[in-house]
């Protein structure tokens, strides 16, 4: 027998909410240090990195900042070499089936809401079939302002026509945080992502499996 949730929409962050794509920016990073001859990092040094988006990769990985003449040239490059590799070594975190299954059990929708442009988000989402009962995808082109603005948490709400109230929104990022506080949503914490620690929100999880619990 189905149980009656309060939620009625959930609503994830991508890179490090949904998805480990910490090893393919590893992978294609150290290529683009390799051919200019810097020294390659280590993975678990870069994953506190990744939610902050290309730039500070860059500027963490070559020690440069955006007054650097180089610097567009080695972004540009860098997401180039990503683009073509976005989809190799990425994986869903363990569990995110079993949450998954557990929305379709429950006629719980669910969407993406990300800061991760189109033109990448969307080949990584559908190379994987576990995604194809999203219902959304926002992304920083769907809207004028991107996290932490809730614009995009609330356009997946209004086009899904869900409350932020009766909406949990999940992400690892303190940008993920804001957003969905400001939005009014109720914000899940996944300390298994890259960015976020257990004082940063009130609700946390350590597993995607504990997800479940959290849904009311």
């Amino acid at each position: 027998m189905q149980k009656n949730y309060n939620t009625e929409l959930v609503l994830f962050d991508l890179d490090g909410t949904l998805i480990d794509t910490a090893p393919d920016f590893h992978s294609s990073l150290n290529k683009i240090l390799k051919n200019k001859g810097y020294d390659q990092i280590e993975l678990e040094t870069l994953r506190t990195y990744v939610s902050e988006g290309s730039s500070e990769l860059i500027k963490f990985a070559f020690k440069i900042d955006e007054s650097d003449s180089d610097f567009l040239k080695i972004k540009t490059e860098f997401l180039e070499e990503y683009r073509a590799n976005l989809t190799y070594l990425s994986k869903p975190f363990d569990g995110i089936s079993d949450v998954l299954e557990f929305l379709f059990s429950n006629d719980i929708p669910y969407g993406i809401v990300t800061n991760k442009p189109h033109n990448f988000a969307e080949p990584l989402i559908n190379s994987f079939d576990l995604f194809q009962n999203s219902q959304i995808l926002i992304c920083p082109d769907d809207v004028s302002k991107s996290k932490p603005d809730p614009e995009g948490i609330l356009m997946a709400c209004k086009k899904l026509n869900v409350l932020p109230k009766n909406t949990i929104y999940l992400g690892d990022h303190k940008n993920d945080l804001k957003a969905g506080v400001s939005a009014g949503t109720n914000f899940i914490g996944c300390l298994y992502g890259y960015s976020l620690n257990e004082n940063d929100s009130a609700i946390n999880v350590s597993s995607p499996i504990e997800i479940i619990k959290n849904i009311k």
